[in-house]
């Protein structure tokens, strides 16, 4: 078996911290007992690009329990947890192809060797593998089951690439899932960037100024958290619907370059580049942090800063002080990546219960329509989603009221009324 993995020796370490969130995921346990009954990927081969994590692990064993030969990669250079990467070789023999801290050249190689292994189905987390398919790989779509997509900004290069018709393949957008974006991009990512943050730094928010950038469900999951630690929340939009839900959630609302001046904190979660550039840079004050919780490492201008820059060292771990030509010093967080997952652990296993289960049962759908749909981006049918939220509810001890015949009818009629 091949594998590129930093150490073999941290294999039980991971497999301690896997059999921990292991528990924490009940509804994906439930997919994995049903998987091993039916095997519903028998002689399939699936690459899985994903942040290797102790959460990724437990998808990955479920999809190899319902007989998948699965290859897995990182779907970012500093995200991955070794000591899992190491479990997933030694422990469970899946070739994993993973570093934390790996260069770029290395993270480009990795995706290639699980595409060279020829799969059927592609399990993404910001597009990498589906693009490389279609710029590198074009002998392989026409044997491609399909793939799916887990994170927003995935879904926004896929949407482009269906838009301009370049898109051959079935792709499920499980981030457009209900129970993923509304729960995982909201309280997950609310949760680990700041505890991404916090452990990197140890400041103190309460009474900080800290500046979210985009309110879409990561930055709405941000916002609140950032204020129920006490922090002063500002936020900054593009668009004018989410700016005024913003503002009535009881934030400040602002353009860049006026909070850029106010704020001791800045987080970026917005999917765009440059959301931070060099202007909003020049106004910013002394020792202001930036982190950056969005997917890809283009959100802060790192190059304008370097521009501006003297000298810069690494103060803490995950911490570089930029220190500029004016004198004032700025901090960036984990290389300007994920933050989350660089300095943290990722989302807590509670949350990416529902993400996996839906990535699990997305696998599965495009196995169950195989040659049935059309080569554009899918959701998940809503029945999905449900016995997602079900199967959830019913792990938390909760039970829900059902409409009653006389409901039902008052529901779907017209002449019932005043």
């Amino acid at each position: 078996m091949d594998y590129d993995v930093k150490d073999l020796s941290l294999a039980e370490t991971g497999a301690a911290r896997l059999e921990w969130d292991t528990r924490q995921m009940p509804v994906l346990q439930s997919i994995r007992t049903r998987f091993e009954r039916e095997q519903p990927f028998n002689g399939l081969r699936v690459a899985v690009c994903l942040h290797v994590t102790t959460k990724t692990a437990n998808l990955v064993l479920t999809v190899k329990a319902g007989g998948a030969d699965v290859t897995v990669c990182a779907s970012n250079p500093l995200s991955t947890q070794d000591d899992v990467a190491a479990c997933l070789v030694a422990r469970h023999g899946i070739p994993t192809f993973a570093i934390k801290g790996e260069d770029e050249e290395t993270y480009a190689r990795h995706l290639r060797t699980v595409l060279d292994g020829q799969p059927a189905l592609l399990m993404d987390d910001g597009a990498d593998l589906v693009t490389t398919v279609h710029s590198a790989y074009p002998a392989l779509i026409d044997t491609l089951i399909g793939g799916t997509e887990e994170t927003t900004t995935g879904v926004i290069r896929l949407r482009s690439m269906e838009r301009t018709g370049v898109l051959r393949f079935p792709v499920v957008a499980v981030n457009e899932s209900d129970t993923k974006h509304l729960f995982d991009n909201r309280y997950g990512t609310g949760q680990s960037a700041l505890d991404g943050i916090i452990r990197a730094t140890n400041v103190l928010l309460a009474g900080s100024t800290v500046v979210v950038c985009g309110y879409g469900w990561c930055g709405r999951g941000l916002a609140a958290s950032a204020a129920g630690l006490g922090a002063n929340v500002t936020v900054t939009e593009v668009n004018p619907i989410r700016a005024l839900e913003a503002a009535m959630d009881g934030y400040r609302v602002m353009r860049m370059i006026d909070a850029a001046a106010a704020g001791r904190l800045f987080i970026t979660v917005t999917g765009n580049r440059r959301v931070i550039d060099g202007t909003h840079l020049d106004a910013m004050p002394d020792g202001a942090i930036l982190a950056n919780a969005g997917h890809f490492n283009v959100e802060i201008d790192l190059e304008a800063l370097r521009a501006r820059t003297v000298g810069v060292r690494r103060i803490r771990p995950f911490v570089d002080e930029y220190c500029l030509a004016d004198g004032r010093r700025l901090y960036v967080l984990g290389e300007g990546r994920l933050v989350n997952l660089v300095a943290g652990e990722g989302h807590p296993a509670g949350v990416m219960d529902l993400s996996f289960a839906n990535q699990a049962l997305a696998a599965e759908y495009l196995v169950r329509h195989r040659g049935t749909l059309a080569p554009r981006i899918h959701t998940l049918p809503p029945e999905i989603d449900h016995g997602i939220a079900r199967l959830k509810l019913d792990t938390m001890g909760i039970r829900l009221d059902t409409l009653t015949p006389e409901q039902e009818t008052y529901l779907t009629s017209w002449q019932q009324g005043t």
